[in-house]
């Protein structure tokens, strides 16, 4: 089991070499967010499968402080475009 955990996590770090190539490249702000998080997500599976396969307790909690910080990085992104759409006077203030 320790192998094919291993395995995953090589899987894993390839796909996040993958995703840095499309942080780089990315055709907008937007995409490059979601690459971002991507990253975040991959950095997240990896520390918890190396802390299952190591058996460090403490690999689990970084994971899990990581996963809480991409959640307010997230909601700072879109609440940066919504303020920006609103300066533009672009937003839409219809209410039923």
């Amino acid at each position: 089991m320790t192998e094919f955990l291993t395995a995953a996590v090589g899987f894993i770090l390839a796909m996040l070499a993958l995703g840095l190539v499309s942080i780089l490249r990315g055709p907008g702000d937007a995409d490059r967010m979601m690459a971002a998080q991507l990253i975040g997500t991959g950095g997240i599976a990896t520390l918890l499968l190396l802390g299952t396969v190591a058996n460090l307790p403490a690999a689990i909690d970084v994971a899990l402080t990581l996963a809480l910080l991409a959640t307010f990085a997230s909601i700072a992104f879109v609440k940066k475009g919504l303020s920006s759409l609103e300066a533009d006077g672009s937003a839409s203030t219809e209410t039923t």
